[in-house]
């Protein structure tokens, strides 16, 4: 079975920094689409940003684009987002996930295509 565990969150104040680590279990990580993506309270979960198996392709959302940083470790069987310049926009539950099988060389973005999702961390920032 497939496990995910985030952690690495917190509170910051804006314009730190964070950087977030996914753990996987249970399958070839290695060889699976993986995604971050946030909630904050009353919206929907977003895309953040995503990495192809392999490491070929990586995706951000606009709102991220050079702040947010998506890297994986195969060996450690985990990924990472660091996160810099954080703003308040930013506060949220971030979720790591695995994507359904079939993605190479693509980041999907729905939350659709992907099959497994962690529990979720809480990142707070503040004004």
């Amino acid at each position: 079975q497939v496990q995910l565990v985030e952690s690495g969150g917190g509170l910051v104040q804006a314009g730190g920094s964070l950087r977030l680590s996914c753990a996987a279990s249970g399958r070839a990580f290695s060889r699976y689409t993986k995604g971050w993506f946030r909630q904050a309270p009353g919206k929907e979960r977003e895309f953040v940003a995503g990495i192809s198996w392999g490491g070929s392709t990586t995706d951000y959302a606009d709102s991220v684009k050079g702040r947010f940083t998506i890297s994986e470790d195969n060996a450690k069987n985990t990924g990472y987002l660091q996160m810099n310049s954080l703003k308040p926009e930013d506060t949220a539950i971030y979720y790591c996930a695995e994507s359904l099988p079939g993605y190479r060389n693509y980041v999907p973005t729905a939350t659709s295509e992907y099959e497994y999702w962690g529990q979720g961390t809480q990142v707070t920032v503040s004004s």
